[in-house]
């Protein structure tokens, strides 16, 4: 081999191995299918020195796509779903289940047990011909990438039954809990909110889902008049309703799924000047989640009001927040809440239900 060609070859084999280790990277950074299907095709444009980047996700039944993702001249991505309609080399593909080369044109399957779907790529006339070590390069890569696809689809499977067993518990614990005492349909929608106006990420986003769902499991286990009572309650009572946070993780700690969430649910009832329970932490001690939580409990418990405790509208919630910014709540956190509460539909968030 010539030193030219050596140097060629080499090139191309460093490439390979660099672009694995981007595939192996973005594979791992994301739980989303959407977000991972959209950055692989920018990130195969910009390894293949491609201008087009069509990925198509299929049903089984191979007659329509789930997913259909385009990049253009590196600009916004196109993502549609369920896309009946495919064009003659898509169906080519799929039914040679063979990848296609035609000079700055090239479409592969992408394979596991059955075709799952295609990618092709394009590059702009003054580009270069795609050759062979492209062709078995994007091959290698889509191996990399159907690994990540596949472990969503699994991962989405999971969490599905996660939820539906989640779901299953805060009905239990509703059958106990008269309506009026429990959280609106909005309560969930309005904790994640406020993680996402806070730039948390997806795991956290997560975490404070669950745990929003299930903060108050701990409450299965206090007596019902002590939960419905409408009079004020006796320092022995009040002791009781204090163990529901630790009952609650303790009912808990042993979903494995459910660990990051145990943390919020054991600490939403702290205050960020160290007054709250159990165990009385302050400030940043007091994980972020747990932080958030208090003030969206606070804020519904006000709206919606309690039978021991008069409905506010929400103007006067918002500014009981704001007043205690700084004692009883993180002032990062209610100045998160104050930039959702203005999105907020008030006529909707003043129905009741789940």
């Amino acid at each position: 081999m010539s030193t030219k060609n050596y140097s060629t070859h080499t090139k191309k084999y460093k490439l390979l191995i660099s672009s694995i280790h981007s595939i192996y990277r973005l594979i791992n950074s994301t739980f989303e299918m959407d977000d991972l299907i959209s950055r692989l095709c920018k990130l195969i444009c910009q390894i293949f020195k491609a201008n087009y980047c069509l990925i198509l996700h299929l049903d089984p039944t191979k007659k329509y796509s789930v997913l259909r993702c385009e990049v253009c001249e590196g600009k916004k991505y196109i993502l549609d779903k369920k896309k009946k309609a495919l064009n003659r080399m898509e169906n080519k593909i799929i039914k040679m289940c063979a990848s296609i080369q035609q000079g700055r044109v090239l479409g592969v399957p992408m394979i596991y047990d059955d075709v799952m779907g295609v990618i092709i790529i394009k590059r702009s006339p003054s580009g270069a011909p795609f050759d062979n070590f492209d062709r078995d390069m994007l091959m290698t890569i889509i191996e990399q990438a159907i690994i990540g696809i596949k472990n969503l689809q699994l991962y989405d499977e999971q969490q599905k039954i996660v939820l539906g067993s989640i779901k299953s518990m805060v009905t239990l614990l509703d059958t106990r809990i008269p309506q009026e005492y429990a959280h609106s349909s909005y309560f969930n929608r309005l904790v994640t909110a406020i993680g996402h106006q806070m730039h948390l990420d997806e795991k956290q986003i997560e975490s404070l889902k669950y745990a929003s769902l299930l903060h108050d499991a701990g409450k299965i286990d206090i007596p019902l008049k002590i939960l419905t009572k409408t009079t004020k309650l006796t320092p022995k009572e009040y002791t009781i309703i204090q163990r529901h946070p630790v009952k609650g993780a303790e009912i808990l700690r042993h979903l494995q799924i459910l660990k990051p969430a145990v943390p919020i649910i054991l600490h939403h009832h702290e205050k960020y000047n160290g007054t709250g329970y159990p165990s009385r932490l302050k400030k940043e001690q007091i994980p972020l989640g747990a932080r958030i939580m208090a003030v969206a409990d606070a804020f519904e418990a006000m709206v919606y009001g309690r039978p021991y405790r008069e409905r506010m509208d929400i103007s006067s919630a918002v500014g009981e927040i704001k007043k205690k910014s700084g004692k009883q709540f993180d002032p990062k956190v209610v100045e998160a809440f104050l930039k959702v509460v203005k999105k907020i539909n008030k006529k909707n968030y003043l129905q009741r239900g789940r």
